[in-house]
């Protein structure tokens, strides 16, 4: 399994990701500010696994969401909470060329099954415990 991945480290991730990672790339061809469906023209040998937010835990993660506001899954400055859904099944992906951060996972559902990605932005990366 891979390296688990805590909120604090994945925003210390974030904040170098972001620092080094100012030019162009190949993989912001697609916005991805926000949950997206993976674009078929997403290159994934492109980007290497450094972690997952999924505790190593045998509990089933939480299909609660936080989503404090007027914001939405799909919205681009929904906070990242890694404890909660989706963010509690994400793996955590580099881009190899520009060391960008995205979340991946897929969502199944009855009769589909969907690839999202999103990036990860620094600013939008909260702490929240999970409400009893």
């Amino acid at each position: 399994m891979a390296q688990y991945l805590n909120a604090a480290t994945l925003l210390e991730l974030a904040r170098a990701a972001e620092a080094r990672a100012s030019a162009p790339c190949p993989c912001m061809k697609t916005p991805l500010d926000g949950w997206q469906s993976q674009p078929l023209s997403l290159d994934e040998t492109q980007f290497g696994e450094i972690g997952t937010l999924s505790t190593e835990d045998y509990i089933e993660p939480t299909f609660s969401e936080y989503l404090p506001g007027k914001t939405t899954y799909w919205s681009v400055d929904a906070p990242i909470a890694p404890r909660y859904f989706p963010y509690n099944r994400c793996a955590v992906w580099e881009c190899k060329l520009c060391g960008r951060l995205y979340l991946h996972y897929t969502e199944g559902g009855g009769y589909f099954v969907d690839r999202r990605i999103r990036a990860v932005k620094a600013g939008l990366v909260e702490d929240v415990p999970l409400e009893s």
